[in-house]
C-alpha cells in the first residue's frame, strides 16, 4: 500500500493532500466511487505486466528487453510506459472538469484562476489531459536527466494516447489560459510527486533510472503507442476496476489482484506462444498430403531467411500458394518470435472461406487455438460459421460494443459523462476483441487487406492497428487485385511493417514484376529507416517462384529468388474470341439493349451447343447490368434450376447464400449427375479465391492477370468428371468488337473499371485462330508483355490509339497516387523522421468509421449502402423483404434484427446523390446498428423511387434500375 506516513516525511503536506484527492476518473465512470488518479495509473501498469505475461509476441519482450538494458527488463519498463499515460491529470485542464473533484481539488489547497482556463473555449478543448501529459513528462523527465533522443520519442505517447499524436507546437500551452491550464506554483510539485510516487512503487529509485538505454525504431514506438492504449482501455473498465479513494488502499499489490480479476473475467489471450521451428513432416500432418515442389521451395526459402522479411510468392492458381504461405508462417513464427497471424484477403467474400481454412490450420497445430480466430470485416454477421461461433459463447450481436469516450471516440472527450448503451457489453471469452478498432490485436486475423491498409492511414488510433499487425506474421493473398491507388497504401503499409521487422509473405498468380519491385523496396525502406531504397530485384529463373528479401543487422539489404516446376503440367487452354457490337457513345437507350439482346442470346447459342451432353460453365460479366441481362437470357433457354446468377447487388445475406450455393455446386468435390448441365453467371466476385471447377468458361475481356485469374477457375482438378467435348479447356472471350484495320472497341463498363491502356494490350496478346495458352507455364511472360513497355506489343494499326491510351492511363495513375497521399499514414518525405511527433497533423485525414475508412484506401465514385423495407400501400407498418412486421415507426424486434441487418444491399454509384437524402426509420434512430443506416422503402411491387430513377428488388435478379 502507498504509505502515506512515508510520503508525509519526503513531500510538504500540500502534496500529500493532493495526492490523496486528484482523481483520475469520476465517481459516474468508477463504479460509483471516485478513483484516484495514482490508482487509476497503477491499475494500467498492472495490466501491462498481464499483456507482458500472457499476450505480447516474444519479438515485442525481446525489443523491449533491449530498449531497457537487458533481458528481464522490458517488463518493468513497458508497466512504465503505459501506466504514465495519464500523468497530464495532474492539472487542472482536467480537475476542473468534474464539479465534485474539483471542489475537494480546491479544498486540498490547489487553485485555478477558471476565467483564464475556460478562455478560449474552442482552442482549449483541444488542449486536455493528454497533451498536457505530453507537455509535462517531456518537461519533467529532462529534469530529471534523460537525454533528448529519449524525451523526444516518450513525450508523444504519453500526448497521443487518445488517439492522435500532435507535435510540440500543438501541446504548448495556449497563451490565453495563462498557465490556468497546465497549473502554476504548487501544481509543478505536485506533478513531480505523482510521477515519482508512480515511478516508485513500479520498483524503480527515481526517474532517472526509468531511462532506456536504447531508440526504439518508428513502427516500434507506433506499436507500444497501441499497447498503451489496449492497457489503458481495459484499466477503464469500471466493472473490473471500481474506484478506489482511499491513497492508503491504493498500491501495485492492489492493482494486480484487480488486473487478474479483470484478465480471467474478459479471456484475453495470446496466440502461439514460443513456437518451435516445425520438422519436414509438419506440412503433411498440417494439411493431410506431401508437400508440392513449389511449396518445399517456400518453406526451404524463409528457412534459409537471415531475419525477418518479405517473401512474394508467385504460383498458379490451384497450385497450393495457401498451404505454402501457412506452413511458411509457421516457420517464420518459430524463427522470429511472432505470436500469431494475420490473412488479408482482397473482398469479404474471398475472406470467408479463408476463414475456415485458417482456423483448420490453426488448429492443426495446436486445436485449441482455434477459437482464437477472428474474422474481420463489416459484413461478417452473415458469415454462418462465425456467427455460429458467437452464438456459441452467447454473444448478443456483432459490432455492437460500446466504446466510452475516456478513449477519445469522439463525443466525451474528458471522459466524464455516463456511458449510454442500450445493448449489454459482451462477456463471452476474447470478446474484448471484437470492439470498435480492436480487431487486428486479437492473435489470429482473417478480414479483407482493408485492414491492414487502413494501419497505413492517417487516423485517430491507427497505433491499434500497427500493434496488432506487429508481433504477427502478415500473409496477403491474391495482393494484385490492389490497383495504383490501394498499392499506395499498401507499400506504405510495408514501410512500417518492414521498419518493426514484421515477417510478410505476399502471394500472387499474376504479379507484374514491376509490382514485385516497388514491394520489395518499399520493405527494404521501411527495414533502412529510408525514404527511397532501390534495390536490384532479379527476375525469377521460372514459375512458380518465391523472392524473398531482408535487412540484415549490418551490410546490404538481402534479395534471393528461387524456382520449382508446378506439381502438374501446363494445361493447354484454347482461347476463342466471341464478337459483340460495342454500341457508340450516341447510341439511344433502345438500341443499346437491343445490342445487349443480341449478345446475349450469341453466348445463349454457344451455351446451348457446348453443353449440349451436360457440363458446367462459368461466365464472368464486368458489370452487374451485364450479368443480370444475361441470366434473363439464360432462364428463358435452359430454366431456373440449371442457371444461377451471382453479384454484387443482392441483400448480403442473399449473397451469401448465393454464394455458399455456387461454391457447392461448382466445387471441386461435389458429384455431377453425367449429362446434367449447370451455368453460374457471375461478376468479379467469381474472378480469385473462388474455389469453383468449371468445364468451360465465358468472359469478358479483363486486363490479362485478371483474365489469368478467371481462367484459373477452369479445369482446377484432374479427377472431376467431364463431357467429352468438355475435356479439353476453353475459354470464350466477349465484350468487345474486333475491327478490321483498327483497335477494338471495348464495352463502356469494361473501359470505366479497367481502362483502354491495359484492354488494348490484352487483346494484342489473346491467341489466334487455332492457337492456345500453356497455362500455367505462359502466365509470366503473357503478365509480363501486357504490363512491360514494349510498344510493338500492338498491331500497327493500334499504334497510335494505343499511345494515346498509355498517356491517358499514365495521367490517371499519377492524379490517383497524389490522391492517396492525402491519407498516408506518412506524408513524401517524412519516411526518416524518428519520432511520432505530429504524426497526425501533416494533412488531411480520414474518419474512423468503416466507411470513410474505405473510402480512404479504395477509390472510385462513392456508392451509399441502404436497408430494403417494404411498405405496402395502406399498410400501416413496415415489414421486411420476408414479410415480417416492423411497427409504424419501424422499430426492430430482436429476433427479427438479423433479417433487417441481412437485407442491406450496396447501390450503384450513380444512385449515391438520391440516396444520401435517406434517413433510418423514425425507430432505428436509438437502435446501435441501425441509427447510421438509410432505410430504402420499396412499394407492395418491390420498386421504389431513387431521384430520377426506379429500381426494383427481388431474390432472383438482387437490385435493378427498371
Amino acid at each position: 500500500m502507498v504509505d502515506v506516513r512515508e510520503l508525509s516525511g519526503r513531500y510538504e503536506p500540500f502534496v500529500v493532500r493532493a495526492l490523496e484527492t486528484l482523481w483520475g476518473k469520476s465517481r459516474e465512470r468508477a463504479g460509483g466511487t471516485t478513483n484516484l488518479l495514482m490508482a487509476h495509473l497503477l491499475d494500467t501498469a498492472a495490466v501491462a505486466e498481464l499483456l507482458w505475461d500472457g499476450f505480447l509476441a516474444r519479438s515485442t519482450r525481446s525489443a523491449l528487453d533491449e530498449m531497457a538494458g537487458g533481458p528481464g527488463q522490458g517488463r518493468r519498463l513497458f508497466a512504465w510506459l503505459c501506466g504514465v499515460h495519464d500523468c497530464g491529470k495532474a492539472t487542472p485542464a482536467h480537475q476542473r472538469l468534474w464539479p465534485e473533484g474539483a471542489e475537494a481539488v480546491l479544498r486540498a489547497g490547489l487553485t485555478w484562476l477558471e476565467t483564464a482556463a475556460v478562455s478560449g473555449a474552442k482552442q482549449q478543448k483541444r488542449w486536455r489531459h493528454d497533451w498536457a501529459g505530453g507537455l509535462m513528462a517531456r518537461e519533467l523527465l529532462a529534469e530529471a536527466g534523460w537525454d533528448t533522443e529519449q524525451l523526444d520519442w516518450v513525450w508523444p505517447l504519453v500526448a497521443g494516447h487518445h488517439g492522435a499524436f500532435p507535435s510540440l507546437r500543438d501541446v504548448q500551452e495556449p497563451r490565453s489560459a495563462k498557465g490556468q491550464l497546465r497549473g502554476r506554483g504548487v501544481w509543478r510539485r505536485v506533478q513531480q510527486a505523482s510521477l515519482d510516487v508512480f515511478t516508485r512503487e513500479l520498483g524503480f529509485g527515481a526517474l532517472h533510472e526509468v531511462e532506456p538505454v536504447v531508440v526504439p525504431s518508428r513502427a516500434f514506438q507506433l506499436q507500444l503507442s497501441g499497447l498503451v492504449v489496449m492497457a489503458d482501455w481495459i484499466a477503464s473498465d469500471e466493472r473490473f476496476f471500481v474506484g478506489m479513494d482511499d491513497l492508503r488502499l491504493v498500491s501495485l499489490e492492489a492493482s494486480r489482484e484487480r488486473a487478474a480479476s479483470a484478465w480471467k473475467a474478459l479471456g484475453l489471450q495470446g496466440g502461439w506462444g514460443a513456437l518451435d521451428v516445425p520438422g519436414p513432416e509438419a506440412f503433411r500432418d498440417r494439411f493431410g498430403y506431401a508437400p508440392r515442389p513449389s511449396q518445399s521451395m517456400v518453406v526451404e526459402a524463409v528457412r534459409r531467411m537471415g531475419g525477418p522479411g518479405l517473401v512474394v510468392v508467385e504460383a498458379p492458381m490451384g497450385e497450393g500458394k495457401t498451404e505454402a504461405a501457412q506452413a511458411a508462417a509457421e516457420v517464420l513464427a518459430a524463427r522470429f518470435g511472432a505470436d500469431g497471424v494475420f490473412v488479408g484477403m482482397p473482398t469479404q467474400a474471398t475472406s470467408d472461406p479463408m476463414f475456415t481454412r485458417t482456423r483448420r490450420w490453426v488448429e492443426a497445430i495446436e486445436g485449441q487455438l482455434a477459437s482464437r480466430v477472428v474474422l474481420l470485416h463489416g459484413k461478417r454477421a452473415f458469415n454462418r460459421e462465425w456467427k455460429a461461433l458467437l452464438e456459441d459463447a452467447e454473444v448478443y450481436a456483432d459490432g455492437a460494443f460500446c466504446g466510452v469516450d475516456e478513449f477519445g471516440l469522439d463525443d466525451d472527450p474528458y471522459g466524464v459523462g455516463p456511458e449510454v448503451c442500450g445493448v449489454p457489453e459482451r462477456q463471452a471469452p476474447a470478446e474484448w476483441f471484437l470492439g470498435p478498432k480492436r480487431g487486428l490485436l486479437a492473435p489470429f486475423v482473417v478480414g479483407t487487406v482493408d485492414q491492414l491498409l487502413y494501419a497505413a492511414t492517417r487516423t485517430r488510433h491507427v497505433m491499434l492497428r500497427m500493434a496488432g499487425l506487429a508481433g504477427k506474421v502478415v500473409i496477403l493473398d491474391e495482393v494484385h487485385a490492389c490497383d495504383v491507388y490501394m498499392s499506395q497504401f499498401l507499400r506504405e503499409a510495408l514501410r512500417w511493417l518492414g521498419q518493426a521487422g514484421v515477417p510478410v509473405l505476399v502471394l500472387s498468380a499474376t504479379l507484374a514484376p514491376a509490382q514485385r519491385q516497388a514491394l520489395v523496396e518499399a520493405y527494404l525502406a521501411g527495414a533502412a529507416s529510408r525514404e527511397e531504397l532501390r534495390v536490384a530485384v532479379p527476375e525469377p529463373p521460372g514459375y512458380p517462384s518465391v523472392t524473398v528479401a531482408w535487412s540484415p543487422a549490418s551490410g546490404e539489404p538481402q534479395v534471393h529468388v528461387d524456382a520449382a516446376g508446378s506439381w502438374r503440367e501446363d494445361l493447354g487452354v484454347a482461347v476463342r474470341v466471341v464478337p459483340e457490337t460495342v454500341p457508340g457513345a450516341r447510341s439511344s437507350r433502345e438500341e443499346r439493349r437491343q445490342l445487349q439482346g443480341d449478345a446475349d442470346a450469341r453466348v445463349g447459342d454457344l451455351l446451348a451447343s457446348e453443353l449440349v451432353d451436360g457440363g458446367t460453365a462459368l461466365v464472368i460479366r464486368n458489370s452487374v447490368a451485364r450479368a443480370q441481362s444475361l441470366y434473363e437470357e439464360l432462364r428463358g433457354r435452359f430454366g431456373k434450376d440449371e442457371v444461377r446468377l451471382l453479384h454484387a447487388r443482392f441483400t448480403v445475406a442473399r449473397r451469401a447464400d448465393l454464394t455458399e450455393e455456387s461454391l457447392r455446386l461448382l466445387g471441386p468435390w461435389t458429384p455431377r449427375p453425367r449429362g446434367g448441365r449447370l451455368i453460374l453467371v457471375a461478376t468479379q466476385l467469381a474472378e480469385q479465391s473462388f474455389d469453383v471447377d468449371a468445364d468451360m468458361l465465358v468472359t469478358d475481356l479483363a486486363p490479362v492477370d485478371l483474365l489469368l485469374q478467371r481462367i484459373g477457375r477452369l479445369h482446377r482438378h484432374e479427377d472431376t468428371w467431364r463431357p467429352d467435348r468438355l475435356r479439353v479447356p476453353r475459354v470464350f472471350v466477349t465484350g468487345f468488337e474486333p475491327r478490321e484495320g483498327r483497335e477494338p472497341a471495348f464495352g463502356f463498363a469494361s473501359e470505366m473499371i479497367y481502362g483502354r491502356h491495359l484492354l488494348l494490350r490484352t487483346a494484342a496478346v489473346l491467341p489466334g485462330e487455332g492457337e492456345a495458352w500453356s497455362i500455367p507455364g505462359d502466365v509470366p511472360g503473357l503478365v509480363g508483355k501486357v504490363y512491360g513497355a514494349d510498344e510493338s506489343l500492338l498491331p500497327e494499326a493500334w499504334q497510335e490509339a494505343g499511345e494515346v491510351a498509355c498517356r491517358e492511363q499514365a495521367d490517371r495513375d499519377r492524379a490517383r497516387a497524389e490522391e492517396a497521399q492525402q491519407f498516408l499514414l506518412t506524408p513524401h518525405g517524412e519516411h526518416e523522421r524518428r519520432t511520432l511527433a505530429g504524426l497526425h497533423y501533416g494533412g488531411s485525414t480520414a474518419g474512423s468509421d468503416e466507411g470513410s475508412l474505405q473510402a480512404a484506401v479504395r477509390d472510385g465514385d462513392e456508392s451509399v449502402e441502404v436497408v430494403l423495407v417494404v411498405r405496402d400501400e395502406g399498410d400501416a407498418v413496415f415489414r421486411t423483404l420476408a414479410g415480417r412486421a416492423l411497427s409504424v415507426n419501424g422499430d426492430v424486434a430482436p429476433d427479427v434484427l438479423d433479417e433487417v441487418l441481412g437485407s442491406v444491399v450496396r447501390l450503384p454509384s450513380k444512385f449515391t446523390q438520391a440516396a444520401l437524402e435517406l434517413g433510418p426509420l423514425p425507430g432505428w434512430h436509438g437502435h446501435p446498428w441501425l441509427r447510421r443506416s438509410r432505410a430504402l422503402v420499396l412499394d407492395d411491387s418491390r420498386r421504389a423511387q431513387l431521384g430520377d430513377f426506379t429500381v426494383s428488388y427481388d431474390d432472383e435478379f438482387g437490385l435493378r434500375q427498371v
